[in-house]
């Protein structure tokens, strides 16, 4: 059972910067597209960024510009730059792959972008 591990989150003023690590316990993410994907208190979980196997991204509209997504096949982790954060990218974080079946969800990781 491969496990994901998010990491890299805190509280942060907006305009600030994070980066969040997703690592895995197998050599799943070059043989998968992968996603960054948030949950907002009372929302649904959406899917922020995607990185596919030949390292093409997209984003969604909300972050395009301001995240990016990047992979390190090598050490079997991916991550998420956040720049310029906004309140509004206020959630807890996680990663997984593109389309289902999903991998088990990891713990996520809390961001916080304080006005």
């Amino acid at each position: 059972q491969v496990q994901l591990v998010e990491s890299g989150g805190g509280l942060v003023q907006a305009g600030g910067s994070l980066r969040l690590s997703c690592a895995a316990s197998g050599s799943i993410f070059r043989f998968n597209p992968m996603g960054w994907y948030r949950q907002a208190p009372g929302k649904q979980r959406e899917l922020v960024a995607v990185i596919t196997i030949g390292g093409s991204t997209n984003y969604a509209d909300s972050v395009k510009g301001r995240f990016t997504i990047s992979r390190d096949n090598a050490k079997n982790t991916v991550y998420l730059q956040m720049n310029s954060l906004k309140p509004e990218d206020t959630a807890v974080y996680y990663c997984n792959y593109k389309n289902s079946p999903y991998l088990a969800w990891g713990q996520g990781t809390q961001v916080t972008v304080s006005s």
